[in-house]
C-alpha cells in the first residue's frame, strides 16, 4: 500500500508545542475543529492561528473546515487556499462534501475527508475526489471493534485502484493504536506530539543506550575521541 515509502506520520497540536518537532521526519501538521476551537481561545481566530502554523514550518498544513452547505465549505476553504499552498482543506463525510471534493479536486486543490467509519463512506469520498480517507480508529475500541479494522478494510479495497486515495489513520491517541494502523497498511497516521514522542521510547532501548553511551564515554575519558567535536565534561 506504501509504495515502498514509509507511512507517513501528522501531528496534531499547539504551534508552540510542535515547532519542536518539525525537523524529525513528520510529514505536517493536521487540525480538528475542537483543536482550534481551543487554540482560537489563545490566538484570537482560526486565520491567526494557521498564520502561526505557517510561521513554524514549510510542510503541509491540514485545516479543518466545516459549514451547512457545499458553497459554504468552498467560500471558507479558499480563505485558507489562498494564504499558502502549504494548506491542505480537511473536510468532514456528508452529503455536502462529497461535491466539494469534486470541485477541489478539479482545482488541484488537495484534500482531506474525516469522520469516515464505514468503508461505505470511505468508496463515496473516494469517488467524489477526496484524496486522503481518514478512518477513525480510537472510537472503534470503544464498541468492542479492532482499531484498524477499517484501515485494512480501506487498504484491501483501494490498493488496485489506478488513482487511490491514501488512508491516513485519524483520532490514533495511543501506541498501541498507532502501531496497529501501520501493521495493517496506513499510508500515514494523525497523532499528538506526545504519542509520537511515546512512539520512539521502548525500555529495551533505553538499556542499550545506556550501555553504548556508557562505552562511549569511557573512550572519551580515555582519550580515544581525540579529534572529535566531544563534549562531555
Amino acid at each position: 500500500m506504501n509504495e515502498g515509502r514509509s507511512p507517513d506520520i501528522w501531528l496534531a497540536g499547539d504551534p508552540e508545542d510542535l515547532v519542536r518537532w518539525m525537523g524529525s521526519g513528520v510529514k505536517g501538521i493536521v487540525t480538528n475543529t475542537v483543536v482550534q476551537r481551543e487554540l482560537t481561545e489563545k490566538y484570537g481566530s482560526l486565520i491567526n492561528l494557521t498564520k502561526k502554523y505557517l510561521e513554524i514550518t514549510d510542510k503541509k498544513i491540514a485545516i479543518e473546515i466545516d459549514g451547512e452547505s457545499t458553497q459554504e465549505l468552498l467560500d471558507v476553504g479558499e480563505v485558507f487556499t489562498k494564504m499558502s499552498d502549504q494548506i491542505i482543506l480537511k473536510i468532514p463525510c456528508s452529503e455536502i462534501a462529497l461535491d466539494a471534493f469534486s470541485f477541489l479536486k478539479k482545482e488541484g486543490i488537495e484534500t482531506f475527508c474525516t469522520t469516515v467509519f464505514s468503508l461505505n463512506q470511505a468508496v463515496s469520498v473516494a469517488q467524489a475526489g477526496a484524496d486522503h480517507i481518514l478512518p477513525f480508529c480510537e472510537p472503534m475500541k470503544e464498541i468492542g471493534v479492532s482499531p484498524s479494522k477499517l484501515v485494512k478494510d480501506c487498504v484491501d479495497t483501494f490498493r488496485d485502484w489506478a488513482e487511490r486515495p491514501k488512508i491516513t489513520a485519524a483520532l490514533v491517541r495511543s501506541v498501541d493504536v498507532a502501531h496497529s494502523a501501520l501493521k495493517d497498511g496506513a499510508d500515514g497516521i494523525i497523532v499528538f506530539w506526545p504519542v509520537f514522542q511515546e512512539m520512539l521510547k521502548n525500555t529495551y532501548t533505553d538499556k542499550w543506550n545506556k550501555i553504548f553511551l556508557d562505552e562511549w564515554k569511557i573512550m572519551h575519558k580515555k582519550g580515544h575521541l581525540k579529534g572529535l567535536p566531544v563534549d562531555m565534561d
